[in-house]
């Protein structure tokens, strides 16, 4: 049994390997994700050029992301999180860690990815390097206070 590359634990045949071979789309956020960690280890150009939403594929550098894929050896990948990017959503968010070195040397990326939901299938959009900033809902003066006390903010942090 071959394992995944994307750290699932299961077969490649059973995992990320029938959406490369193009048998099926992946079915959330979190396994195009994986399956786009796959790729790169398995040296699927097509299928990461293929998986990018198609309005930003003008950009795809595919002489730079082949090098990249060929000259790494992919070592792990870590999901640190993932906000929505399941059925019903038409978004995604997934946080992870691929881990790969290039000439012995160890190395990670550190991306938060958007992906969308189109034309009944996931499509990778853009990333962020590390976490994704996250914007709060500004707190009212008179709301209770964000630190649970019970006391208004104005009264408590925010004084």
């Amino acid at each position: 049994m071959e394992k995944c590359p994307c750290g699932s634990g299961r077969a490649f045949a059973d995992c990320c390997g029938p959406y490369l071979a193009g048998e099926r789309p992946a079915p959330t956020a979190e396994a195009l994700m994986r399956s786009r960690y796959s790729a790169f280890a398995v040296q699927n150009i097509d299928y990461l050029e293929e998986t990018l939403l198609p309005e930003t594929r003008d950009d795809f550098d595919r002489a730079n992301v082949t090098e990249w894929a060929k000259s790494s050896e992919w070592t792990g990948l870590e999901v640190k999180s993932t906000e929505k990017g399941r059925e019903g959503d038409e978004e995604g968010w997934v946080e992870f860690v691929a881990h790969f070195s290039i000439g012995g040397k160890p190395h990670l990326h550190h991306e938060s990815s958007r992906f969308a939901h189109r034309d009944g299938r996931w499509w990778y959009v853009e990333g962020i390097m590390g976490q994704r900033p996250r914007t709060a809902a500004k707190v009212g003066r008179n709301d209770p206070c964000t630190c649970g006390s019970g006391k208004k903010y104005k009264k408590c942090c925010g004084a």
